[in-house]
């Protein structure tokens, strides 16, 4: 007679902010889930954020269902403290916690995780580079309101970096080597396929199974475009994605979209629980192509939002419709959108610059404890 004993399983902890979610955040959880078997988020309050770093961008109820799409995460808990402490671990059953490989400070200085780190309980993750919050938010303020909605006739090119601004040296993530200054560019990120393939999934549909097919431009990342998803995932079995090149988005939408660029837009749809499998840089209009030549598409969806015709002036979806597949949905975070968001910050600017001070305040300090540390 053979006995058998059952592992017990890793639980870890990660908490954060997770304003503007995007794929650095997403990285985190996805490096901090490999160390375990169950991953628990805390996100932090808007009155805990305002407390100790200043005003959030997206609400705590966005940011909290933006965490609980992530495809990593098991359980998000609401409200998490902004000191992270061995009873919080303990009434979640964490084995221990995860964080960047950065330091974090209360407002009065006080190192978050030093007393799970003191009991040998703390892991680090490494920072994903060339994205945070703060430099989306730097992006942001490249804009305009005249620039949100003017459409593009001629160009394929972005034209976002080229944009004359006023210096924002302030909104960055880290500074230049050889001097003070810094900034604000459109994008640091460098794909790679390995990326991609960390992201994937790498599932196919089962025979039988209905396919859907949604696609868009998924800038900014945000709980609007979740909440879309997971409707179009309910319509089948298999939810198909398709997202739009930086050329393509830039000429039908104008001159200042996307503010991300195709790969990082790729990594946030690709990091929600709802996708199945992304199509990169699929076309515009929806083609044979898209209807056939990856996988037999049995429903095309689209948002009861109207949608901007092709760059010959047709619709996008006059394919589906006339095969009869194609349908609407309705969504009831249509009020939070790309533009919205991009309002947001405009609108309220010297907010998030007095956030950004206090940030790079905080930075010193942290940078002065860490090489104190060292030493």
């Amino acid at each position: 007679m053979t006995s058998t004993t059952t592992r017990k399983p890793i639980r870890v902890w990660v908490d954060g902010c997770f304003d503007m979610m995007h794929y650095g955040h997403a990285n985190a959880l996805r490096q901090a889930k490999a160390m375990g078997d169950f991953l628990v988020v805390g996100v932090h309050s808007d009155a805990e954020i305002e407390k100790n770093k200043g005003p959030t961008v997206m609400k705590e109820e966005e940011r909290y269902a933006a965490v609980a799409a992530c495809k990593w995460v098991d359980l998000v808990v609401e409200d998490a403290p902004y000191f992270t402490s061995l009873e919080l671990l303990d009434k979640y059953e964490c084995d221990f916690c995860v964080h960047g490989d950065d330091i974090t400070t209360l407002a009065d200085g006080t190192d978050c995780y030093q007393a799970v780190k003191d009991a040998g309980r703390y892991r680090e993750c490494k920072r994903t580079q060339g994205v945070s919050t703060t430099e989306l938010v730097g992006r942001m303020l490249l804009m305009t309101r005249d620039h949100h909605h003017r459409r593009h006739s001629s160009s394929s090119t972005s034209a976002l970096a080229s944009i004359s601004t006023e210096d924002l040296t302030t909104f960055t993530s880290s500074p230049s080597r050889h001097s003070n200054r810094q900034e604000t560019k459109v994008s640091h990120f460098l794909p790679t396929s390995r990326r991609i393939v960390q992201f994937s999934e790498g599932k196919e549909p089962n025979p039988g199974d209905k396919v859907v097919y949604v696609d868009g431009t998924f800038d900014l990342f945000h709980i609007g475009h979740i909440e879309f998803l997971r409707r179009a995932k309910a319509l089948g079995d298999y939810l198909l994605v398709g997202v739009h090149d930086d050329q393509t988005v830039n000429a039908i939408k104008g001159v200042n979209y996307p503010l991300m660029n195709l790969h990082e837009r790729v990594l946030g749809v690709l990091a929600c629980k709802f996708v199945d499998e992304v199509i990169i840089g699929a076309p515009y209009s929806v083609d044979e192509n898209v209807l056939s030549k990856v996988y037999e598409v049995d429903i095309v969806a689209h948002g009861n939002t109207p949608s901007l015709p092709d760059l010959d002036g047709k619709d996008p979806y006059e394919l589906p419709k006339k095969k009869g597949i194609y349908q609407e949905i309705i969504n009831p975070s249509a009020n939070i959108t790309t533009a919205g968001i991009i309002e947001r910050i405009i609108e309220h600017r010297k907010l998030y610059e007095e956030r950004q001070r206090r940030k790079n305040e905080k930075a010193a300090l942290e940078a002065q404890m860490e090489a104190a540390s060292i030493s």
